[in-house]
């Protein structure tokens, strides 16, 4: 059975037709969680004609089974742990601390590299659109939305081609609204929903930073 999203690019020109109402508002701004959430979120924003920046988290993946988010952590010292997962699968303390920490150095290594001298946009008061490939146990996208919260921003929108249906409660009670193509009631793979999933590099979201309507 064919997938029913051709790729990345092509859900974020989808996405964009239910963010309409978004279309060149003043005070909106489109955030992408690299890597894989860039280029569904250079989509929107471009076809939206909105800014586009990046808002860096990290999955704590589970050892061996790196797919399953134990937890996430996000810049400005955030950390969100699924205790569930943790628990569940007898994760020590010892290791978790270990990931975190193998994490946060990965996280460091991106700002580098995608921001570089590249100022953030300022969000408070703004309406924020959080953007993501997929989201299963929703630990990422929350650690963005705490992230974000930060610095205290008028909405926070997210928009995802597939959020599973056990991750929308949470979510929703931390937004302002939920914006989906897809909701799977079983957890499948993300990639499983894409007829073409490829890893997104470092300088592909390098690219697409590049080229945001922003910057033109």
């Amino acid at each position: 059975m064919k997938p029913p999203l051709t790729n990345r690019e092509e859900a974020g020109k989808l996405l964009a037709l239910r963010l309409n109402a978004y279309a060149q508002q003043p005070e909106v701004i489109v955030l992408g969680l690299p890597r894989g959430g860039v280029p569904v979120a250079f989509s929107i924003a471009q076809t939206l004609k909105l800014p586009l920046d990046i808002c860096l988290v990290r999955k704590l993946g589970v050892p061996e089974r790196e797919e399953l988010a134990m937890g996430a952590i996000a810049t400005g010292d955030v950390t969100i742990i699924n205790h569930n997962i943790v628990n569940s699968l007898g994760v020590t303390n010892e290791i978790l601390d270990q990931v975190i920490q193998s994490e946060r150095q990965e996280l460091q290594r991106r700002e580098q590299v995608y921001r570089g001298d590249r100022p953030y946009l300022k969000l408070q008061n703004q309406t924020v659109i959080l953007v993501d490939d997929g989201i299963a146990t929703g630990s990422t996208m929350l650690a963005a939305i705490q992230a974000v919260n930060q610095q205290k921003p008028q909405l926070i929108v997210v928009a995802t081609p597939i959020v599973f249906a056990s991750a929308c409660s949470q979510l929703q009670t931390q937004i302002s609204q939920l914006i989906c193509l897809i909701k799977p009631k079983m957890l499948y793979s993300i990639s499983c929903w894409y007829e073409d999933f490829t890893q997104v590099s470092d300088a592909e979201v390098c690219y697409y930073l590049s080229q945001t309507y922003l910057e033109k």
